[in-house]
């Protein structure tokens, strides 16, 4: 079946592996991205021009923390001038408000603040650093400068039982917009599994909460719920398909159908230092791996929810099979679901005999 290929709406751009906090759900890779290796100023600019070229209209400035880079400013810029929408991602460590009056006047359009815990002391343990307050101050600067603001938690089983209390914290922020997402275990999230894995006790919980506030603040303040897949009945639709529309270039320059594909080791993967933007999208093997349906095997071939979730995610399958083209097991029509339902019985015994262990924290900056 020939799959017709659209542009990209949007491109992730991950400047740097970088960061001040060392939260243990993070999905950056394990094995960070030296500072040494990061794209040069030159060479991201050549980055954001091809996207636009490519048909991005999108650009998420993100990390790592973005902040670190001391060329942000003129990327913003470029990315504006060129008709990018240029969004934020940000630990807010490290953004004044002058410093973000002037990303804002070269062009920035929208801050996405990290959050980690509705208290200080849960999201300060949880980041590995003083920052919660820090971050509310940022959100303050948001307000002031006058820029749309996104609030991201990451939610597991250390701040799962904090959920009413992280819609009033993005209340009193005054955010835009609130992303509740469940941990996805790429990384160093899938090293911390164990620990960060919600109980079903605390998604029960959850969920009318959630559902009450959505209601609640409708037209004051969006709320977006991303639920704990390993608990579900079918996978969540990834990335709306792979490689449909959206890419993500890391700190390397490595070019990726999504932000967690380096984890699959069978994956050829581009980089713009070799190949173009626009020809690793259209004609690279990595994004035309999984396009389309002719390499879904039964039961995701004649299954009726293929358009609607294209077999669930594939980095998931690849590290709970070894293969990037099985069904998601996730699903409950996957014939490795048993892996999941291994998994969690498995650490729900582990809790219960001996307690939730110590977090593996993301590793700390790498500068060399």
């Amino acid at each position: 079946m020939d799959v017709t290929v659209e542009p990209p709406l949007g491109m992730l751009a991950e400047l740097t592996h970088r960061c001040p906090l060392h939260c243990p759900y993070c999905s950056n890779p394990v094995e960070l991205a030296a500072k040494r290796d990061e794209l040069t100023t030159a060479q991201w600019l050549e980055v954001i021009e091809a996207a636009r070229d490519l048909g991005v209209l999108q650009v998420h400035l993100s990390g790592g923390e973005p902040l670190l880079r001391p060329d942000l400013p003129e990327l913003v810029a470029r990315a504006s001038e060129l008709g990018c929408y240029v969004n934020l991602v940000t630990s807010g460590l490290g953004l004044t408000e002058s410093r973000l009056a002037d990303l804002a006047e070269r062009g920035l359009a929208h801050v996405q603040l990290s959050v980690q815990g509705a208290d200080a002391a849960r999201a300060d343990r949880i980041a590995g650093a003083k920052a919660h307050a820090r971050k509310v101050d940022t959100a303050a600067v948001v307000r002031a400068v006058g820029l749309p603001l996104s609030v991201n938690v990451v939610l597991h089983r250390a701040n799962h039982d904090q959920v009413e209390e992280l819609i009033d914290l993005a209340e009193r922020m005054g955010a835009d917009r609130l992303e509740l997402a469940n941990t996805q275990y790429y990384g160093w999230a899938l090293r911390n599994r164990t620990a960060l894995m919600p109980t079903p006790e605390q998604l029960a919980a959850a969920e009318p909460v959630v559902r009450a506030a959505i209601e609640r603040l409708r037209g004051r303040m969006e709320i977006v719920y991303v639920v704990a897949d390993y608990y579900e009945r079918y996978p969540k639709p990834c990335m709306y398909g792979w490689g449909a529309r959206q890419l993500t270039v890391a700190p390397n320059g490595d070019v990726l159908p999504c932000p967690a594909a380096s984890v699959i080791t069978t994956l050829d993967v581009e980089n713009v230092k070799r190949r173009p933007l626009g020809e690793i999208w259209y004609e690279s093997a990595s994004f035309n791996a999984f396009r389309g349906e002719d390499w879904m095997r039964d039961p995701c071939r004649t299954c009726d929810r293929r358009a609607l979730d294209f077999g669930g995610c594939r980095c998931q399958a690849f590290m709970l099979t070894g293969d990037a083209s099985a069904t998601d097991p996730v699903c409950s029509r996957s014939p490795d679901r048993s892996v999941v339902d291994g998994i969690l019985a498995g650490e729900a015994e582990t809790v219960a005999s001996a307690g939730v262990p110590d977090f593996v924290m993301r590793a700390p900056t790498v500068t060399r």
